[in-house]
């Protein structure tokens, strides 16, 4: 059968991908926006569609999913002739039962500044599931204009850091601090904005620099491609000089100084940095360090989990609204969000078997076919009553779609580096789960181009096979048992180069492969 999956013999593990598949099943969204059909999955707190957690739901939905471009044509083709595009759109009324009207309602929020690169990352992962170059290529103008104006627009760019800038939200939330000027939530911008830089905004601007330079480079354009790759790079090291502060990035580092009493903003960490490391912003090293610093918090917090949206959180009702207490929503609730892009980071940086602890922490949270946005640290969910959005949908697609992404790329280890699998770096880390036996499938709903292997681990013998099939280069990046090393490799019966890595304490052996169908790795360990 042509479709997606992962088996491995673990109840818990096997149970993620089919769970969250029917949590985004149940989340599907359709309108007819005069006259054009859209397709979607709505966020988890409003009936609505956002370009934000849409961009980041692609990476599980595009497993099944025959529409990938409806959306991000909707949103191309609404862009403002400035540049900037809108947050979403929706046709339900949102704010029962003040709102009835099921008018074409298009909103940005001006406090945001993370929407133009979570629209180029929805476009790549389409092109990646469609591998359609003619529909890439018509694309190219919007996705310029859309960072010119990033780069450019007071509201937006930094002169001094030459870093993306926004007000006092929470993370990448979308209201600010006020410091009392405003008696409910703030979402727009003035001459009072308490301006500064948040790492997630430039973690993600820098990812989407990076896929630009993709883009180009595939469409045969190498001196944008250089300068994209060129402008990331420099962009890179300023984020981290200015952001990252020797444990984890900062949350807000201020252009203009404001003192909140109640709270330790130093020692303030915020859901974007799990997420940083994942984007590739952080170095190794960093990588290592923020996760250290969840190991630690871990220890003595007396949530069920350290998937913090901040920690230690915002004094009560700073922001404007009294459900904003501390442990609520974005103001220290706890988030499966979180815990599937720390997984995902955990898994790729040598702490392998923390990652996989996160999955089977979710697993557990969400056997009652229940997944919510956020918790409270004692476990209790999301409702209406204690949140500040209009929904609290028990069928969360933005987090539960990160758990996926953490299994299906972390742990099972497909990652598509081109499109349509035609460039696979592969890597299984099963042995870190005491697996030894797996079988994946990887299938793109809208293209039918797939990429899938089966993992045998023979411990008696020191061997692992593994039999790959599909039509791709790939780049084997294979986790082997604590203390041992690659003895000898066989591609097909012959033996073939490889070069031994260590990812931390992980030992792990590096094959490349030209796949044609089918081809058969067989690696001997001492």
């Amino acid at each position: 059968m042509n479709e997606t999956f992962v088996r491995c013999g673990s109840p818990q593990l096997d149970a993620i991908f089919p769970r969250v598949k029917n949590f985004l099943l149940q989340d599907v969204t359709e309108y007819n926006m005069f006259g054009t059909h859209v397709r979607g999955y709505r966020t988890p707190d409003a009936p609505s569609l956002w370009i934000r957690d849409y961009s980041d739901m692609m990476r599980v939905f595009k497993y099944w999913e025959h529409d990938m471009k409806s959306i991000v044509d909707h949103f191309a083709e609404t862009q403002t002739a400035k540049g900037w595009l809108f947050d979403y759109f929706t046709m339900t009324p949102e704010k029962v039962p003040c709102e009835k009207e099921n008018w074409a309602k298009y909103v940005r929020v001006p406090v945001e500044a993370d929407v133009e690169y979570r629209f180029i990352k929805a476009v790549y992962l389409a092109w990646q599931a469609t591998g359609d170059d003619t529909w890439l290529k018509s694309l190219l103008p919007h996705m310029e204009r859309a960072l010119n104006y990033i780069l450019t627009d007071e509201w937006r760019w930094d002169k001094k850091t030459k870093l993306v800038k926004r007000g006092l939200s929470v993370d990448t939330w979308d209201f600010d601090y006020t410091a009392g000027r405003h008696d409910w939530l703030n979402f727009q911008l003035n001459e009072h904005t308490f301006w500064g830089i948040m790492h997630g905004d430039n973690s993600g601007y820098y990812e989407s620099f990076l896929q630009m330079s993709k883009f180009y480079q595939h469409l045969k354009n190498p001196a944008r491609a250089t300068y994209w790759k060129n402008f990331a790079e420099a962009f890179r090291k300023r984020a981290n000089k200015v952001c990252f502060n020797g444990r984890f990035y900062t949350h807000h580092v201020h252009l203009v100084p404001v003192p909140i009493k109640g709270v330790d903003e130093s020692e303030q960490l915020s859901l974007s940095n799990p997420m940083d490391i994942n984007r590739g912003m952080s170095s190794h090293e960093i990588a290592v360090a923020i996760i250290t610093e969840y190991q630690r918090r871990a220890k003595t917090t007396s949530s069920f989990a350290e998937w913090f949206s901040i920690d230690p959180p915002f004094p009560d009702g700073i922001y404007g609204d009294e459900k904003l207490v501390g442990g609520a929503y974005c103001n220290g609730g706890i988030m499966p969000l979180v815990g599937g892009e720390l997984a995902r980071a955990a898994l790729e940086h040598g702490f392998e078997e923390y990652g996989i602890r996160q999955l089977t922490k979710y697993e557990e949270l969400t056997r009652n076919n229940e997944s919510y946005l956020w918790y409270f640290p004692d476990g209790r969910h999301a409702t209406i009553e204690t949140s500040t959005s209009p929904d609290a949908s028990p069928t969360d697609a933005w987090g539960s779609s990160a758990m996926a992404y953490a299994l299906m790329e972390g742990l099972a280890g497909v990652e598509d580096e081109a499109k349509l699998y035609n460039r696979v770096r592969l890597s299984p880390r099963w042995i870190a789960a005491g697996r030894e036996d797996a079988e994946v499938q990887c299938v793109y709903g809208a293209s039918g181009a797939s990429f899938a292997y089966t993992f045998h681990h023979h411990p008696s013998v020191r061997t692992v096979e593994l039999e790959l099939k599909g039509n791709a280069a790939v780049q084997l990046h294979l986790l082997l048992p604590s203390g041992t090393t690659a003895a000898s490799v066989q591609l097909n019966g012959k033996k073939t180069k490889f070069s031994i890595s260590r990812v931390g304490p992980s030992p792990y052996v590096d094959v490349p492969a030209v796949l044609k169908k089918k081809a058969v790795v067989k690696v001997e360990y001492r």
